[in-house]
């Protein structure tokens, strides 16, 4: 991949999770563009031993780490991989997470009548808790248990950062989807209160925010099976000035700025939307 401007990441040591991800391969590649050493950590070692060998062609140093962000017994281990092959790590980038359909409605707005005459329609008195809180723990959880096993290696380390991906939701809620939107709000909180506490200790924690990007696990609410764009979808573009989804490359110049230390040495605390002016659009 071409990244849009390259900083000196040289000798530092990233982890992204969720690399073996769409948008947590982009990262990951942007980051061993710049010099970085990265490792690929996912659920699953063949998606992350792929993102890692597509960086290795390139001429690039990465592995594929397996572990799952919700097990820190798991992370502790990968950790001992990461330390042993690439050295103690710099950046850590949470790029894991995703919604679940068992914690999202059917329904935009509580409707008596249309509970009535579709007794299958999904409200909110309908949501499994189970689903809510899978949603919120692969977001929430699945970003503090990588930073208390990864942080503790940052401390007094030079240019160590944290980079959380909050998400639109965070700044208002989405209908829908009450435990993803939840969840990334905790995420830009989290990421507030971490800058705070380590603030003293020379690691800076920032998120980015990104606006509406087409993946696999929003693409059933956006188009229909025939590919014409559903209701939801003419909502989103109404409400983007941009009017239009953005694309997976056009979140690595943020990644890349908060990432180093010369561009933001004195930046922690900070959720930084990447949204076509959806945050900025009220309509009128």
């Amino acid at each position: 991949m071409t990244v849009p401007f390259k900083v000196d990441l040289t000798g530092k040591v990233a982890v992204v999770t969720g690399g073996g991800g769409v948008l947590g391969s982009y990262f990951a590649k942007a980051l061993a563009e710049c010099g970085a050493k990265v490792a690929i950590m996912d659920l699953n070692q063949e998606p992350a031993d792929k993102v890692a060998a597509e960086i290795n062609e390139a001429g690039g140093q990465a592995i594929g780490v397996a572990a799952n962000v919700l097990d820190k017994e798991a992370i502790e281990k990968a950790r001992e991989i990461i330390v042993k092959e690439l050295g103690t790590v710099d950046i850590l980038l949470n790029g894991a997470g995703g919604n679940n359909p068992k914690g999202s409605t059917d329904d935009e707005f509580y409707n008596e009548e249309e509970v009535k005459k579709n007794p299958e329609l999904k409200t909110f008195f309908d949501l499994d808790p189970k689903g809510v809180g899978f949603v919120f723990d692969l977001n929430f959880l699945g970003t503090l248990l990588p930073s208390q096993v990864f942080a503790k290696d940052m401390i007094g380390k030079k240019g160590a950062n944290i980079i959380n991906v909050s998400s639109m939701n965070a700044y208002t809620p989405l209908t829908k989807i009450p435990a993803y939107s939840g969840a990334k709000a905790a995420i830009s909180n989290f990421t507030q209160w971490c800058a705070t506490y380590f603030a003293k200790t020379g690691v800076r924690v920032n998120a980015i925010a990104p606006g509406f990007l087409v993946t696999k696990q929003n693409e059933k609410l956006l188009f229909n099976d025939d590919g014409t764009p559903t209701a939801r979808t003419g909502k989103i573009l109404n409400s983007t000035p941009m009017g239009r989804f953005g694309e997976p490359e056009e979140l690595i110049g943020a990644i890349l700025y908060l990432a180093s230390e010369e561009a933001a040495s004195f930046v922690t605390g900070v959720v930084l939307p990447i949204d076509g002016g959806f945050s900025s659009y009220t309509g009128v």
